[in-house]
């Protein structure tokens, strides 16, 4: 059941406005999401982890409220060129070339690796990953219904969308701001121009050169769909002729989404998606982070502490858990530039064991029969969390409501403060609902950790501090000091506390 009272308040940034609007499903309680996904023909790096954990956070929340989403994340394994428009070679096939392997083993190795990285930072599955090569039907049915209502033209068999027929009835340009002319003018002169009435004109079909390995039978030519194709598409297919949410990289602006937008108009006659959802780039020195400019860092790298740049120096200094990957993601809003440095990962580090700390410090915490921290600030904490998330997803803001938690934490722990067994069974839940439910935060493990290797290697480490606290009874100050000492050399901060002790790993 939806909570009405959180859907009332629920805002959201509409790129396609420019402003932030009452979120209001178009057949609530269930609610269509679209967000574009990568094309798989290399690493995830850090600018495809930036959508994923965006629209996570979207996902745990609008499902927190009650609402039944079903969420379409595609993959692109054909149509996707090298210069994002009609020239050049698919990006699979000729990665496929140069490794000498069909184009599907390229796409199938790197969406399983994808899908690996999506774990790590305990991304959620989305409800449906459709392929583009197995919705090639539909993306030919979606051509012929452009070209049936005469926004389309075939052109030594490949099919064009007309851009400025389709300008004459509609308008092209209404989610990027970007006016035709402009446009027409600032085009560059593009590989197989000739064939096309217009430069801004973009492929909806090209016939495949000999050359090509991914290709298909049309009534056109044996070919492969544009790459816009493919969204719209896929999600008409899965979530209707309407649906709420279409979700992406700010990059997709234009020219990706404004094609989306203009391919649905031009077939169907009006637009699909109700709210356009676009995050920002993450940077390195300023400039986007990408495949194209040769400067990302794989999430696997980060996950190694291993990479370099083109000219051999070291980019990372550490290895960087997944956790800390998607809280430093986290501590920036999803509309805001991120940019990358080893200082601001690091600090990313220390800020999210300090919430983790806080959490296992609240599970060692002894209530008492009064308390001076009390149920509102508990109420407090929770509204204003939901107020954060409710001005469209602010998770920084989330994060900072959380650090005010963990002050509190911290003096109860240090007997500063006291609490009783309600309100530190409230403030657990709210801790841990907005924590690791919708902010989907765990502790650190490293790449590739099971939470059950973290609990036994805790136990294995409580073990040695009960045999400690033992041997300190016994006056045995030798065996105590050897095990603090050996702890303390591998990392361990071990603190002598009234009710027995506490310890924490030094990453």
């Amino acid at each position: 059941m939806v909570n009405e009272n959180m859907e009332q308040n629920l805002l959201v940034y509409n790129t396609l406005t420019r402003q932030k609007e009452l979120f209001r499903p178009l057949r609530a309680p269930h609610v269509g999401m679209y967000v574009c996904g990568p094309t798989v023909y290399g690493d995830a790096h850090l600018g495809h982890a930036r959508p994923a954990i965006t629209f996570d956070i979207v996902f745990r929340y609008l499902q927190h409220l009650g609402y039944k989403v079903r969420y379409v994340r595609n993959i692109t394994d054909v149509g996707h060129l090298e210069h994002d428009a009609d020239e050049g070679e698919d990006k699979i096939a000729k990665k496929a070339r140069l490794e000498q392997l069909e184009p599907m083993e390229v796409a199938q190795y790197y969406t399983n690796r994808f899908h690996d990285a999506m774990a790590a930072l305990n991304v959620l599955p989305p409800s449906i990953e459709p392929h583009a090569t197995g919705h090639i039907i539909e993306q030919e049915q979606l051509v012929q219904e452009i070209l049936d209502n005469g926004f389309a033209y075939e052109s030594n068999g490949s099919v064009y969308f007309d851009v400025e027929a389709y300008n004459k009835k509609h308008k092209y340009g209404v989610l990027s701001g970007r006016n035709l002319d402009d446009i027409i003018n600032n085009s560059r002169e593009l590989a197989g121009v000739g064939e096309k009435k217009n430069q801004a004109d973009f492929a909806l079909w090209k016939k495949a050169q000999p050359e090509h390995i991914m290709r298909w039978p049309s009534k056109w030519s044996d070919g492969f769909p544009g790459w816009h194709c493919e969204c719209t598409a896929m999600g008409r297919k899965y979530l209707g002729s309407h649906f709420d949410i279409h979700g992406g990289g700010m990059d997709l602006i234009f020219p990706h989404h404004e094609c989306e937008i203009a391919q649905a108009v031009a077939s169907q006659g009006d637009e699909m998606v109700h709210y356009w959802i676009h995050n920002n780039m993450i940077t390195i020195n300023g400039q986007k982070m990408g495949k194209s400019l040769g400067n990302f860092i794989t999430l696997q790298e980060f996950f190694d502490g291993s990479h370099k740049d083109k000219d051999g120096n070291e980019m990372l200094t550490q290895a960087y858990a997944p956790m800390t990957i998607r809280f430093f993601i986290l501590q920036a809003h999803y509309r805001s530039t991120v940019d990358f440095s080893n200082d601001a990962l690091i600090a990313a580090e220390k800020g999210l064991e300090r919430l983790i700390d806080a959490h296992k410090a609240l599970k060692s915490i002894q209530p008492t029969a009064d308390g001076t921290v009390g149920m509102d600030f508990v109420d407090n904490l929770r509204q204003q969390c939901y107020d954060a998330l409710n001005d469209d997803f602010n998770t920084p803001i989330v994060i900072s409501h959380l650090f005010d938690a963990t002050r509190i934490i911290n003096q109860i722990v240090d007997k500063k403060a006291t609490i009783t067994a309600e309100v530190l069974a409230a403030l657990t839940r709210t801790f841990e609902l907005f924590a690791f439910d919708l902010l989907g935060l765990k502790a650190a493990s490293g790449n590739g950790g099971s939470e059950a290797r973290e609990e036994a290697f805790g136990k294995v480490v409580d073990m040695l501090l009960e045999q400690r606290m033992k041997a300190k009874a016994n006056k045995d100050w030798a065996t105590s000091d050897m095990i603090r000492d050996q702890l303390a050399a591998l990392g361990f901060e071990v603190k002598d506390t009234k009710d027995g002790f506490t310890w924490k790993l030094n990453r």
